[in-house]
């Protein structure tokens, strides 16, 4: 795991991840929980590879602006980038984009955890 590296996720925007059926909001456009979604798949795949057997990352902070509104059909894609490792703490700046344009961007920190003992939590 090195500082730098970086991965895209991509997904299009269906009436399902609008903001009107996930009740974010009342338009047909991408709802911004789909966007914040799309954005924690792409950093937690962008260490997973690196992660020993056993280990995943859960997400512990998200600080999130949305500022353009893509619409139903179209595709929509966000590349997370590992910028900090401090112990099992992973900070990463994320930027979604609609083509070339930038429809939100993100600072998010995750845990590095061992699935077993998180998971032993829950009971």
């Amino acid at each position: 795991m090195e500082i730098g590296n970086k991965y895209t996720t991509e997904l299009f925007v269906t009436a399902e991840l609008s903001a009107e059926k996930m009740g974010s909001g009342d338009m047909p456009v991408l709802a911004t929980p789909a966007m914040v979604a799309m954005m924690e798949n792409a950093a937690m795949k962008c260490v997973a590879d690196d992660l020993d057997d056993g280990q995943t990352t859960v997400g512990i902070m998200m600080n999130t602006t949305h500022v353009k509104p893509s619409p139903v059909g179209v595709k929509v894609y966000a590349t997370a980038e590992l910028i900090a490792i401090d112990g099992r703490k992973l900070s990463f700046n994320i930027t979604a984009y609609q083509g070339q344009d930038i429809i939100g961007e993100a600072t998010h920190d995750r845990f590095v955890v061992n699935k077993e003992k998180f998971l032993a939590k829950l009971q």
